[in-house]
This record gives C-alpha cells, structure tokens and sequence, in this order.
C-alpha cells in the first residue's frame, strides 16, 4: 500500500496503514490486497499485521532497560574493508544500539 499524500510505502500495524515518512494513517480493511509485479508477472503477497520477530537472539545488556536479551544482526555500514557493525535490539523495550 503506498501513501495517498507523499507516495512513500506504508506499513500495517495495529490496524492502521502507517506512512513512514509523513505518519499519514488509513485503516486496514479485509479488502485491501497488496499486488507487486515481478519479472512481468503480477503476484500477490500476503499482508500481515503484526510483528515476527525472526532474528536470531544472543545475550546482551540493554543500556535502557538492563535486560539480558537481545536480538542481533550484522550490517556492513562503513568501506568493504572495514569490519562490519553488530546490531542489538532488546527483546522487552525494543532499544536498539550498536556495536562497532
């Protein structure tokens, strides 16, 4: 679905379409249906209005809150030749810090 005012992609949540960019909401109905076109082929994807969390998880201070538990992801932020950067994202307040 994308914003009726600036054209950016909005997100499902909590029953609402929320843009990103210019926090423009719409209520999500049973109607609407996302289609993408890919190699020329129109599909249909599945909308789903809540959050999975599939990272991986790895303990892990948060600076916020002091829970012990974190999810984790690498991302490669600086030149090739640089170590790449850890990314945390506690699991009960959803803080998210980084580690170079």
């Amino acid at each position: 679905m994308f914003c009726e005012k600036c054209k950016s992609l909005m997100i499902p949540s909590n029953g609402l379409w929320t843009c990103k960019r210019c926090d423009h909401q719409k209520k999500v109905t049973k109607n609407d249906k996302q289609v993408i076109t890919a190699r020329g082929e129109e599909r249909e994807i599945a909308i789903i209005d809540q959050e999975v969390d599939t990272l991986p998880k790895t303990k892990a201070r948060c600076p916020d809150c002091d829970h012990n538990e974190a999810f984790w992801r690498l991302q490669q932020t600086r030149a090739a030749d640089e170590p790449e950067t850890r990314i945390y994202r506690c699991t009960k307040c959803n803080h998210t810090w980084r580690e170079y």
